[in-house]
C-alpha cells in the first residue's frame, strides 16, 4: 500500500493511493512469520477470551528488521490492496463468505490464486487528501471491453440527474490492472488510466515501480 499522496513517498498521508500483489521482495520465511506471529496468536486470543470472529480480520503490517509489526487491524476488507489481492483470486469469493458466515469455511477447499501480479493506481480529487472537490464529470470510466486487462472500480462517484458521471469522494476511482508480471500490470493499470478524465484528478505514477526496479529491501540484522 502507498499511503503517501505524491510520488516517492511524499506528501501527506491517505488512505492509500494504490496497492500491488505479489510482492516479489518478501521472503517466504517472511510471510510464514506474519501467519505464525500475528495471524495465528490474534485468532488463538479471540478464542481465549470468548469473542469468536467470524468476517474478514485485515492486518495492517510493516516489514523491518525485526520481522512484521502491526500497524491497525481492521474488520473488513483493506482498501486499496483488496481490490489487486481480489483480482488474483480465482476461487468464488462467494462460496468463501458464505461458509465463513455459515461457519463451513472448514469444509471448503483452500483460495486458488491466478498467476502473474495485479496493480491497483487510484485517481483522487482534487485537493485530496485534504478537502476533496466534488461534482466533477468524469470521462472514460465506462467499460471498454478490454478484458482481465484492467479493470475500473468506483469508489467516490455519483450519477447525475442527466445521467453524468460525476465525483462524489476523495478517492474516486481503483484502476486495477492485471499482467503476467508487475511491469506487465503496471503498464495496463497506466494504459487504462489514461484514458480517463477528471477535472484536477491526480494519481501517483510510481505504483509498484520500486519493487518492479529491485529498489525494496528489508533490512537485517547486524
Amino acid at each position: 500500500d502507498h499511503k503517501r499522496v505524491g510520488d516517492g513517498d511524499t506528501g501527506p498521508n491517505t488512505g492509500g493511493m494504490g496497492a500491488y500483489t505479489p510482492l516479489p521482495w518478501l521472503p517466504a520465511e517472511s510471510l510464514q512469520a506474519i501467519v505464525d506471529d500475528v495471524v495465528k496468536p490474534v485468532a488463538a486470543e479471540m478464542v481465549k477470551r470468548g469473542v469468536p470472529f467470524s468476517g474478514l480480520l485485515y492486518a495492517g503490517l510493516a516489514m523491518g528488521q525485526a520481522g512484521p509489526a502491526v500497524v491497525e487491524f481492521n474488520c473488513r476488507f483493506g482498501d486499496p490492496e483488496t481490490q489487486a489481492v481480489l483480482a488474483m483470486l480465482d476461487s468464488p469469493l462467494g462460496e468463501l463468505l458464505h461458509a465463513t458466515a455459515t461457519g463451513t469455511l472448514d469444509q471448503v477447499a483452500a483460495p486458488r490464486w491466478k498467476d502473474g501480479a495485479a496493480v491497483t493506481v487510484v485517481l483522487a480529487a482534487e485537493n485530496y487528501p485534504a478537502r476533496p472537490r466534488s461534482g466533477d464529470v468524469i470521462t472514460g470510466a465506462e467499460s471498454t471491453g478490454t478484458g482481465i486487462e484492467s479493470e475500473v472500480l468506483h469508489a467516490g462517484t455519483a450519477q447525475r440527474e442527466d445521467g453524468a458521471l460525476i465525483s462524489a469522494g476523495g478517492r474516486v476511482l481503483a484502476i486495477v490492472g492485471q499482467g503476467a508480471d508487475l511491469v506487465a500490470a503496471r503498464k495496463n493499470a497506466y494504459d487504462r488510466l489514461a484514458g480517463i478524465k477528471l477535472p484536477g484528478g491526480h494519481f501517483r505514477t510510481d505504483i509498484a515501480l520500486a519493487a518492479t526496479e529491485g529498489r525494496i529491501t528489508i533490512p537485517t540484522a547486524d
